[in-house]
């Protein structure tokens, strides 16, 4: 397994997939650095050289923010918002959804399992 910035990158796959295993890279800039750096996108990482991977990695340490340091700066952008107290950061706070989605239904994956509260009971009607 070819290790770029500290991390493996799976051998059998094409090496602008493998790329994106990176925290920061997705397809088009994986796609866009192969080009730049003339390496073909296709070819599988097992089969890149100790040159084309020592020059990915000169590439990312010049030109891109990844891994650690990237998620510190979104976790340093998220606690700002925190701090600040504006509407974002408030959801943040909250676990609720950050980007205007709707929370009646379908916002599971922030609020998390269902809490049932209890309710009212219905009124039974009394007339005969």
């Amino acid at each position: 397994m070819p290790r770029i910035q500290g991390v493996d990158i799976p051998n059998e796959k094409a090496a602008y997939v493998s790329l994106t295993y990176l925290f920061g890279i997705g397809r088009t800039t994986a796609i866009e650095m192969c080009h730049t750096l003339g390496i073909d996108p296709q070819v599988k990482a097992k089969d890149l050289t100790e040159d084309d991977v020592a020059r990915i990695n000169n590439h990312l340490d010049n030109e891109l923010v990844l891994e650690g340091q990237l998620r510190r700066s979104v976790q340093q952008d998220i606690a700002r918002l925190r701090d600040i107290r504006c509407y974002r950061g408030i959801r943040h706070r909250r676990g609720l959804p950050v980007r205007g989605q709707r929370t009646r239904t379908n916002a599971r994956t922030r609020k998390g399992v269902k809490k049932t509260v209890a309710g009212k009971k219905g009124v039974k009607d009394l007339r005969h």
